[in-house]
C-alpha cells in the first residue's frame, strides 16, 4: 500500500546551471559527432538538438578523466561561439532553466565558478547566463558564488519583478555577503558552517547559526526571508549522518518556528553511493517529515509531487530509509539490493 505525504509546495532551488555539472565523455549525452568532434546531445522545444563541443574543452584534466563540462559549454558557445554556436548555447541554457521550472522549481540557481579563474570573465558570464535563464521563465535566480564580486555581478542582472533573487550562500565564514544580499533586496540560504570549518554535530550547528542569525535581522532580513541550510554531509562517509541531519533539521524547526526555510544540498547524502536517485528521494521524504521545506536539488527528480507520491512499502524505499537512518552497517543490504536487481 502508498502511503502518501501531503505537502503543497517544495521550495526548489534547480541546481542544475552549474559549470560544475559533467557528462561522460562517449556516454549517453556527450559523443562523438558524425562530421567529426564531440557534441552534446539534448532536447529543446521537443525536438533533438546537438551543441558542438570546443576543441578547448577537450585538454585538461577534466576531458582526460573522461568528462565534460557541459553547462560550461553552452555558456562559452553562447558567449565565444560563432553565429551557430551562440545560438546552440544560449538554447541549451534556456531548455535547461524551462525544464527545471516546468519541474517545479522556485529558484534557478546559477554558478559559473569553474568556467575559469579570471574574475572579470566569470562576472561577464553570469551576467550572460542569468539574463539567458530568467529571460524563458517566470520564477528568481539563486546566485552562488564564492566571489563577492561575481555575487554582485549575478545579482544586479537579475529582475525583481519576478520575486526576490536568492543569495546562495551567507554564512559565518562569508559574512560580507550579507550586506551584498540585503543591498540587492535578496532572500539567502543561511549555512550553518563555522568561520573556519564545518559542524560536526547538532549542537555547533545551532552555535552557529545563533550567531548568524542576529547579523542577519539586524541586515533586515524576516524569518521568511532565510532558508537555513544544516549541511548534508554523504552517508557513505558515516552512516550516522542521515540521522545527524535530520536532528538538526529538527532542532532548528523547534528553535526558530514555522515562518523560517529550511533548504538543504539533499543531493550530498548520496555521493559516493549506486542508485543516487532513490537516497536522495527517499531522504528528501525523511528531510521534510523532520521539518524541512524545501531543498538544493534537481526538480526533475525531487519536488513536490515525487515526495506526495512515493511508495513508502516499497523495497527500495524501505532499504533507502534503512541506510539513512543508520540501520544499514556500511550499506551492504543495499548495495546487494542494488547488485542484485532488487531495488
Amino acid at each position: 500500500m502508498k502511503t502518501k505525504m501531503k505537502i503543497e509546495k517544495f521550495i526548489g532551488v534547480g541546481e542544475n546551471i552549474h559549470c560544475t555539472r559533467v557528462y561522460k565523455v562517449g556516454g549517453k549525452f556527450a559523443v562523438e559527432s558524425v562530421g567529426g568532434g564531440y557534441e552534446i546531445l539534448y532536447k529543446s522545444e521537443g525536438e533533438s538538438r546537438a551543441l558542438l563541443i570546443p576543441e578547448c574543452f577537450m585538454e585538461g584534466s577534466t576531458w582526460g578523466s573522461g568528462k565534460v563540462k557541459h553547462c560550461a559549454v553552452a555558456i562559452h558557445q553562447g558567449v565565444y561561439g560563432d553565429e551557430a554556436g551562440k545560438s546552440a548555447g544560449l538554447d541549451y541554457i534556456q531548455a535547461l532553466a524551462k525544464r527545471q521550472e516546468a519541474a517545479g522549481a522556485t529558484y534557478l540557481d546559477i554558478n559559473v565558478d569553474e568556467f575559469s579563474t579570471d574574475v572579470e570573465e566569470r562576472m561577464r558570464l553570469i551576467e550572460w547566463t542569468v539574463k539567458a535563464a530568467q529571460d524563458v521563465v517566470s520564477i528568481p535566480m539563486s546566485i552562488d558564488s564564492s566571489d563577492i564580486d561575481i555575487l554582485k555581478a549575478g545579482l544586479a542582472a537579475c529582475d525583481l519583478s519576478r520575486g526576490k533573487p536568492m543569495v546562495n550562500s551567507v554564512s559565518l565564514e562569508r559574512m560580507d555577503a550579507v550586506e551584498v544580499a540585503a543591498t540587492a533586496k535578496a532572500v539567502v540560504i543561511a549555512s550553518a558552517a563555522g568561520e573556519s570549518g564545518l559542524p560536526a554535530n547538532t549542537e555547533e550547528r545551532l552555535a552557529n547559526l545563533d550567531r548568524l542569525m542576529p547579523v542577519l535581522e539586524g541586515a533586515g532580513f524576516v524569518k521568511g526571508d532565510i532558508h537555513v541550510d544544516p549541511l548534508v554531509f554523504p552517508i557513505s562517509v558515516d552512516g550516522t549522518n542521515g540521522v545527524g541531519f535530520f536532528d538538526a533539521v529538527s532542532a532548528v524547526r523547534e528553535k526558530y518556528g514555522p515562518e523560517i526555510h529550511i533548504v538543504a544540498g539533499l543531493s550530498n547524502i548520496s555521493f559516493g553511493m549506486p542508485s543516487r536517485k532513490l537516497i536522495n528521494q527517499v531522504f528528501t521524504y525523511l528531510a521534510v517529515k523532520a521539518g524541512a521545506d524545501g531543498g538544493i536539488v534537481d526538480p526533475m527528480h525531487i519536488n513536490a509531487d515525487v515526495v506526495n507520491n512515493m511508495d513508502t512499502e516499497s523495497n527500495g524505499f524501505k532499504l533507502a530509509k534503512e541506510l539513512l537512518l543508520g540501520e544499514d552497517d556500511f550499506g551492504m543490504n543495499f548495495i546487494t539490493a542494488m547488485r542484485e536487481g532488487t531495488l
